[in-house]
């Protein structure tokens, strides 16, 4: 999509359809709605005035109205989106706002959208807190590039319905607003461009996303953004003993890959600056191994990746937007089969840390890859961790779809990955990884059992992983359950969702600006 932002009188704007957002004034449950349009345009307040007081259009969250030739506008339609109640507007609501409006399009074949700005001082200060124009600008551009992909990408009778053009349209402003207005519309088209290319990975299916090819797709981006990335495979794994990682390979006939991507700021980073370390899991298809999975949804597992595309899409964001800070990317990435070689429950493998780990159950496999990469990318010279995985069906029951697992051992690093959560718009909540717990995985025969039983099964295995951070600052978020959108939205598709990309990048912007 080609997106741009003008800065033009919005009723003067010649274009198939020009979106404006609205916000619901009503304060009670009991109150009727009291829709308001984001804008100062007369021509448009007046040419949609009678629709908005008709009480059809309501202004929830998502919502939208269609006007054909208004009055007094160029536009050959007026669309009307609902950001829910004034009271709690947010950036997110812009970013949902924006991805309505072009999900909107994309059906009646409209190939050219326009997005009014919204401007918050349409309405009085008692009503709406104001949000920073950089936010709000990158929020926007952020929800309409996202909204914009379809995921049926291997369908013979596929129809193009892409919005081939955007432009933002904000009002004539001072030279200063103006420079934010740009900069978050940078920043929106970066983040999504990221995330997008994550989202892409996780819709691969597994006979053509393997270890080898995310490898080649994840090198091929290092090159074009300017990251050095290395690509090892399965003599590298036996020579840093990586044990517990070449354990979940050794069942498929597709060799392992270990990815290595690095960011540098230019410059350098200073000799006291952290040094990131962003670990994913990457297992591009994942049958549980001897420790078979039922056959029903199995062929979702194609997204069991997900945590290493968010990471892989994090690098590309982070190599756009270029923070004064040092990042080093490590993923791991093999399927897992039950074949005559596979690992076993029972089996005692001895990871790159030394430790060994007690096979209970071949299906809990990617807490195995995560251990050796997060040792791994302390060997490299990380001070701070993050990791993301689909690790647990169990954080799926105890947070459903809405929330992702955060589990950490430090407070300040914890602290800063939630301060990026304003500006990300994401949603995570915090569970316990307290010492008590590790009695559930300790072993006889062994340092480690690879699971603790199903009471509190993401919390062990986050505990499982805990035990490879050691000391080191770290962050574990538990994605299972927001990495894959089941049902369509007003403002995205069914399909991958690229879910902690934007935060990850927050997080690492957070450590870069107090370089």
């Amino acid at each position: 999509m080609d997106t741009r932002v003008i800065f033009q009188d919005v009723a003067t704007v010649a274009t198939p359809m020009l979106c404006v957002f609205a916000v619901d004034l009503a304060t009670g449950k009991d109150i009727d709605p009291m829709p308001v349009l984001l804008t100062t345009s007369d021509a448009i307040t007046s040419g949609s005035g009678r629709f908005v007081r008709s009480g059809e259009f309501k202004a929830a969250l998502g919502e939208t109205m269609l006007l054909h030739a208004p009055a007094g506008v160029k536009a050959e339609r007026l669309l009307l989106v609902g950001l829910g109640k004034a009271k709690t507007l947010s950036a997110d609501h812009v970013r949902k706002g924006a991805g309505a409006a072009v999900r909107a399009a994309k059906p009646r074949g409209i190939r050219e959208i326009a997005i009014a700005f919204p401007e918050d001082h349409a309405l009085s200060d008692e009503h709406l807190e104001e949000l920073p124009c950089t936010l709000t600008a990158r929020a926007l551009t952020e929800g309409a590039e996202l909204a914009e992909p379809d995921w049926d990408t291997y369908r013979s009778n596929r129809k193009d319905l892409s919005v081939r053009q955007l432009t933002i349209v904000a009002k004539e402003e001072e030279p200063s607003t103006r420079v934010e207005i740009e900069a978050g519309f940078a920043d929106g088209l970066a983040l999504a461009a990221a995330q997008n290319f994550a989202r892409a990975l996780v819709n691969e299916p597994g006979n053509v996303l393997t270890p080898t090819v995310l490898a080649a797709r994840t090198k091929a981006m290092c090159d074009e953004a300017g990251l050095p990335c290395e690509v090892y495979s399965t003599a590298k794994l036996a020579e840093l003993k990586m044990g517990a990682f070449a354990a979940v390979a050794q069942g498929s006939a597709e060799p392992p890959a270990l990815i290595v991507m690095t960011y540098t700021p230019e410059g350098g980073a200073a000799e006291s600056a952290p040094v990131l370390g962003l670990v994913g899991k990457g297992i591009t298809f994942d049958t549980g191994g001897i420790s078979l999975k039922p056959a029903d949804n199995m062929e979702k597992m194609k997204y069991d990746m997900a945590g290493a595309a968010a990471m892989i899409g994090a690098m590309k964001g982070i190599a756009a937007l270029k923070p004064r800070v040092k990042v080093i990317g490590v993923i791991c990435s093999a399927e897992n089969m039950p074949d005559g070689k596979a690992y076993k429950p029972g089996d005692v493998v001895t990871a790159m840390s030394g430790k060994t780990i007690e096979i209970i159950n071949t299906d809990a496999e990617g807490r195995l890859v995560l251990a050796d990469g997060l040792h791994y990318a302390k060997t490299l010279g990380c001070t701070h961790l993050i990791d993301a995985a689909t690790l647990t069906g169990a954080c799926v029951v105890a947070l459903g779809h809405l929330n992702v697992g955060l589990f950490s051992n430090d407070e300040t690093a914890w602290e800063k990955f939630m301060a990026g959560t304003a500006a990300s718009g994401e949603k995570f909540w915090r569970l316990p990884c307290t010492d008590d717990y590790r009695e559930q995985i300790k072993s006889q025969i062994g340092d480690i059992m690879n699971t603790g039983g199903r009471p509190g099964g993401a919390i062990t295995a986050a505990m499982f992983l805990k035990e490879f951070a050691d000391d080191t600052p770290w962050i574990h978020l538990d994605i299972a359950g927001c990495a894959w959108n089941e049902e369509t939205k007003p403002w995205l598709p069914k399909g991958p969702t690229g879910i902690a990309v934007r935060s990850i990048v927050e997080w690492v912007r957070g450590y870069g600006q107090s370089a």
